[in-house]
């Protein structure tokens, strides 16, 4: 009899789908990103600047906590068997991270410290899922060989938080972006060779819905921003222009780049499956994410200045990294398109780079003009983008949308061999 048995674990299969226990366990993530929102929102004048990059430094980590679960969900079913109990467990973990995340810089003085405790969740978060990995890859020695090569930017990561803790103020952020950078270049300068996609829908579906849930802060954070104030026609103006911006930002994403990414990763094996899975999505979604953030930032101040009549005026510009948070946000989102869809199609996006572009140049206009005006410049800048994107792209786009050559089977399996369709996605 085997005193140590090794945990039942169920292979996820090309064509496999999300699970529920994963959109469950995404739902901590939700309030993760509220917490850095909130974060960022919380900091003061003096200290705006410091509070902004903390905010993305703890989104780095929340992100990099994610992936880690994204690749081991593509490599064994997350709702059978081990792993189902151990995702409830790093659930728990993750939930004392995002409490955590307002003290994750500053403790609070009374109680545990608050840097050690994030520290230390996040150790734990990285060593479960090793070790969920490392039984999951039984069988399968070159991952198991990548998955002891990745102790080492895991432990480095973790050992430069904790000696973090005990610092402060940019000495501590500089250290917090030093184990961010240690920990996601280690991973590529080691290779990438050995990982797997078992996947290609399971993985675009997982992704796509990391984004839908980063969009839907941006509309909490128009909720939250007038809860329990007077309706009036600036909150409405301003939520219906934030919802604009939001549905915007979703267009970019699903209308047609989501599922040429997932036609072409669907035809792609091998390592090259795995470069682009990991390129276009682990790390180039990345400054999606940040980019959404940014702009539930740049939401929830703009409809502050609209209700908040002590502080502020419906007359008022947004200030300083309250306007950067808006416009930086949709600029960096949309530089994040152009380069997801260059690394995963060939195509350059060059009307989102135009876009981007005219953001960065309206800047000092908005920042001369109510918030309610800047938030409007915002949407119509992304409107007329996706209008030019949709009518210019029209042929493209149906094919993209509901072309023959693209998998119907829904396994992953080529009807016709990959077409001009990719290089034509607008």
């Amino acid at each position: 009899m085997k005193l140590l048995r090794r945990p039942r674990m169920t292979r996820l299969t090309e064509g496999a789908s999300v699970s529920p226990l994963e959109l469950f366990f995404d739902l901590v993530f939700v309030f993760a990103i509220t917490q850095v929102v909130q974060l960022m929102a919380a900091a003061h004048d003096d200290a705006q600047a410091l509070g902004f990059v903390r905010g993305l430094l703890v989104i780095c980590i929340i992100w990099w906590c994610w992936c880690c679960y994204a690749w081991l969900g593509n490599t064994v079913r997350a709702d059978e068997g081990a792993a189902r109990l151990s995702l409830f467990a790093v659930m728990g973990v993750m939930f004392v991270v995002a409490l955590t995340i307002p003290e994750a810089f500053e403790d609070m003085e009374t109680g545990i410290p608050g840097p050690l405790v994030f520290a230390a969740c996040y150790l734990v978060v990285r060593t479960v899922h090793l070790l969920l990995y490392w039984f999951a890859a039984d069988g399968d020695d070159g991952l198991r060989a990548r998955l002891l090569k990745n102790c080492i930017p895991m432990l480095g990561g973790t050992a430069i938080l904790i000696v973090a803790a005990f610092t402060h103020g940019w000495i501590q952020v500089l250290l917090w972006a030093l184990a961010i950078v240690f920990d996601l270049s280690a991973v590529l300068l080691m290779g990438l060779s050995g990982w797997r996609i078992n996947s290609a829908k399971h993985w675009t579906e997982r992704h796509g819905l990391i984004i839908i849930i980063a969009l839907g802060e941006s509309i909490m954070s128009i909720g939250v921003g007038v809860a329990e104030k007077p309706i009036s026609w600036p909150v409405i103006i301003g939520a219906l222009l934030g919802v604009v911006v939001a549905a915007a930002m979703w267009w970019a994403y699903f209308d047609t780049m989501a599922l040429a990414a997932e036609h072409k990763l669907a035809h792609t094996r091998g390592d090259h499956r795995v470069v682009l899975a990991a390129h276009g999505y682990t790390y180039l979604h990345l400054p999606l994410v940040a980019g959404v953030v940014l702009v539930a930032l740049g939401l929830k101040k703009v409809l502050t200045y609209v209700v908040d009549h002590e502080h502020y005026g419906v007359m008022e510009p947004l200030h300083g990294l309250d306007l950067y948070a808006l416009f930086g946000g949709v600029v960096l989102y949309l530089l994040g398109h152009a380069a997801f869809g260059w690394r995963m199609l060939r195509v350059v996006k060059l009307q989102r780079l135009i876009a981007a572009a005219a953001l960065v140049l309206l800047t000092p206009v908005a920042a001369n003009v109510p918030a309610l005006a800047a938030l409007g410049i915002v949407a119509l800048v992304l409107v007329i983008t996706f209008a030019y994107e949709t009518i210019r792209y029209a042929e493209a786009r149906e094919a993209v949308r509901h072309g023959d050559s693209f998998d119907h089977h829904g396994d992953g399996r080529p009807e016709h061999t990959a077409s001009d369709q990719d290089a034509a996605t607008p």
